[in-house]
């Protein structure tokens, strides 16, 4: 589950917030009018994002975002384009201009995560093997054999060639944080995929050696793929 929290001195832009996150799926949300009692939460709960107002009545987002702990992917919201340049003077992610719309949301969530996985595989050790869940069996699946993984709400389907098809319950999330960051990519909300089983691909779709279906390839993501898969 993301932890996600939102601070806006306007309700109505919360309940747009909360309404996308109940949208887009998987975030355990909690929105603040006051930032003084947001920025405690954030203290507290270490989010992965925060969705941060720049203008509020008493305080101003880019000089809260520059006391938030390191780690936090920062997504601005603001009626005021001109705080754009100061957004990313602070590393935010992304910034996004009101009224927003659910597309433009869904992305800026989607390079969230893109950095919030980063984070996480930076601390997890190379494994030749994750233990996985299989109904009432633990099962040991070696890493190598997996060709790729598409999501299915909360389980995952593991594709491994000339195999039996897995499908242990669990996150894409928590399948992304065993894996072997040098070895897999994420290149879509719903697929991972291994670098070494890669044929050929575009900015749009992967093709893997085994397999004639085509990997879709997400807009958010296609720089972070670009950049590990040619490493």
């Amino acid at each position: 589950m993301i932890k996600c929290v939102a601070i806006d001195d306007e309700p109505i832009a919360l309940s747009i917030i909360e309404e996308y996150c109940k949208r887009f799926g998987n975030i355990e949300l909690k929105c603040f009018t006051s930032p003084v009692e947001g920025m405690e939460c954030i203290n507290t709960l270490h989010p992965d994002i925060v969705l941060l107002d720049i203008e509020m009545n008493s305080h101003n987002g880019v000089e809260l975002a520059k006391t938030l702990p390191e780690g936090i992917a920062i997504i601005f919201t603001t009626a005021f384009s001109q705080y754009a340049l100061d957004s990313y003077n602070v590393d935010a992610v992304d910034f996004l201009h009101k009224p927003i719309f659910y597309p433009r949301f869904e992305h800026a969530i989607e390079k969230a995560l893109l950095l919030v996985n980063a984070k996480e595989a930076e601390s997890i050790p190379a494994a030749e093997s994750i233990t996985l869940k299989l109904g009432y069996k633990t099962t040991i699946v070696e890493v190598e054999h997996i060709a790729y993984i598409e999501a299915m709400d909360n389980y995952v389907k593991i594709y491994r060639p000339g195999m039996q098809t897995l499908i242990p319950q669990i996150t894409m999330k928590e399948m992304e944080a065993q894996l072997p960051a040098d070895r897999f990519a994420r290149t879509h909300r719903s697929y991972i995929v291994n670098l070494k089983e890669i044929s050929k691909f575009n900015n749009r779709q992967i093709f893997l050696k085994n397999y004639e279906r085509p990997i879709p390839l997400g807009r958010s993501y296609t720089n972070a793929f670009n950049s590990r898969f040619r490493t």
